[in-house]
């Protein structure tokens, strides 16, 4: 249990540090009060802002697939969930983040 708990809370630090790395545009101010990181939606092309709200959640109900730093759907597509995450932990699970993407998307990083 301890180790598991050990690993998880390492995914969510490199997760935090995913987001950093992608980049967080200065137009970012006053959207929330962690650290902004970039999702890509594939679907649409477009980059979102994003920040975690909460770091982890329990894994009941849906959870869209966010892995290096993509996913299908984003705001606006069918699919889209609101942010709610499950991310690839490395060891064969996930962990369950809640960080919706922001507004407006954009071409580029």
């Amino acid at each position: 249990m301890r180790r598991r708990f050990a690993i998880s809370m390492f995914v969510v630090v490199a997760v935090a540090g995913v987001f950093l790395a992608l980049g967080t545009p200065d137009a970012k101010a006053n959207r929330g009060d962690g650290a902004l990181g970039t999702v890509y939606v594939t679907s649409q092309g477009l980059y979102y802002d994003t920040f975690v709200s909460a770091e982890q959640l329990p894994p009941h109900g849906r959870f869209q697939l966010l892995e290096n730093g993509q996913t299908e759907f984003g705001p606006g597509t069918p699919g889209y969930l609101g942010g709610r995450w499950k991310i690839p932990d490395g060891a064969g699970g996930y962990i369950y983040l809640l960080c919706p993407l922001l507004g407006p998307g954009r071409e580029n990083p």
